[in-house]
């Protein structure tokens, strides 16, 4: 993962000291991940260090990320390891010893979708594994033929949501009560279109702001990226279970460079460069089906996670107070059926 993503410096990142916007403004993190991979370590420790800095973070949901799997036994079975795992950590922190807030009240785990009907042992397994917390799924989707397009560690097959195995093993969601977490880039939303419409029960949430390429053969070419992005974004606004993750910006696959200058970006910088994006969303789907997410720690080599929160309260300044209680916390709430008490 380290190979891919930014590393994160925490003495870089430390000279950047912003003052917390609206500090009790309520939080839920709808998506980040948990992984032990040499130097690219963040587990529970480091991810507790970020809720306490500053923001009142409630909660959060673990996205997977391929974290513990399993090192042996049937392939399709292994990724079970990984919500076991994020189960255990999520139950250390319900313990309060660590504080309030609820890391991992919400688990998005992996399944083989492509299986079709023979997911369906994995998808009973997986739910055991979180016990209560397992509240999706999320299959790598994103693809793009140019070497210089690459922002997982993941290979998924060219055009996999449009085969039809995949959108039966997708069918097979609403009968557990999991919805799908999509990470595809803005070349692919027409796919998502497709698979959405294949799958109208099932709520489909779009991951990092739908992602928009600024690298490789899209590098300077911001005007027409958007363009296309707002075109296919436009059109999955139109289709009722479609939900959007704003953030996941802070990759190198975005085409931003705040990660190479001598000190980090302001919130104000970040608020600016993310502003088309962020804004037309909203915009399109509404503050009710939109929801920031900080996709820590892949976002942490460019910005911390104070900067992050911040930069999301400028580019939500215009909304009124029952549209940032959505687009922070209640649409999360909603999608991912966390527990009221959290928020009492």
């Amino acid at each position: 993962m380290a190979s891919i993503h930014i590393p994160v410096r925490e003495d870089w990142l430390a000279q950047s000291n912003e003052v917390v916007l609206e500090p009790d403004l309520l939080i839920v993190d709808p998506h980040h991940h948990l992984w032990d991979e040499g130097d690219g370590r963040y587990l529970f420790p480091e991810l507790i260090s970020d809720l306490n800095s500053g923001h009142d973070v409630r909660a959060t949901v673990y996205v997977q990320c391929r974290s513990m799997y399993r090192r042996s036994g049937p392939v399709e079975m292994r990724p079970v390891g990984e919500v076991e795992f994020v189960n255990g950590v999520a139950a250390q922190s319900a313990s309060g010893l660590y504080g309030t807030r609820a890391a991992c009240a919400g688990i998005v785990g992996f399944a083989d979708l492509a299986l079709g009907q023979r997911a369906v042992p994995i998808l009973e397994a997986l739910i055991r594994a979180g016990g209560d917390r397992l509240r999706g799924i999320r299959v790598p989707v994103v693809f793009h033929a140019h070497p210089d397009v690459k922002s997982s560690v993941a290979t998924p097959p060219r055009d996999l949501m449009l085969d039809a195995a995949f959108q039966e093993g997708v069918r097979l969601l609403p009968r557990y009560n999991l919805s799908l977490d999509v990470w595809a880039y803005h070349t692919q939303l027409g796919e998502i279109e497709a698979l959405a419409l294949a799958a109208p029960q099932v709520t489909i949430i779009v991951n990092h702001a739908g992602g928009p390429i600024g690298v490789g053969p899209y590098e300077g070419r911001k005007d027409e990226v958007f363009a296309e992005w707002r075109r296919g974004m436009t059109a999955l606004a139109a289709l009722p279970n479609i939900r959007v993750k704003l953030g996941g910006l802070g990759m190198r696959v975005s085409g931003l460079t705040f990660h190479a200058r001598p000190a980090p970006p302001s919130s104000q910088e970040l608020a600016d460069a993310w502003r088309s994006y962020v804004e037309t969303a909203i915009e399109l789907f509404g503050a009710h089906r939109c929801m920031f997410e900080s996709n820590f720690p892949v976002d942490k080599g460019m910005y911390s996670y104070r900067t992050f929160w911040n930069a999301c309260k400028r580019l939500s300044a215009s909304c009124t107070a029952s549209e940032k209680a959505e687009l922070f916390s209640g649409t999360a709430n909603r999608v991912y059926r966390l527990p009221t008490t959290f928020f009492d």
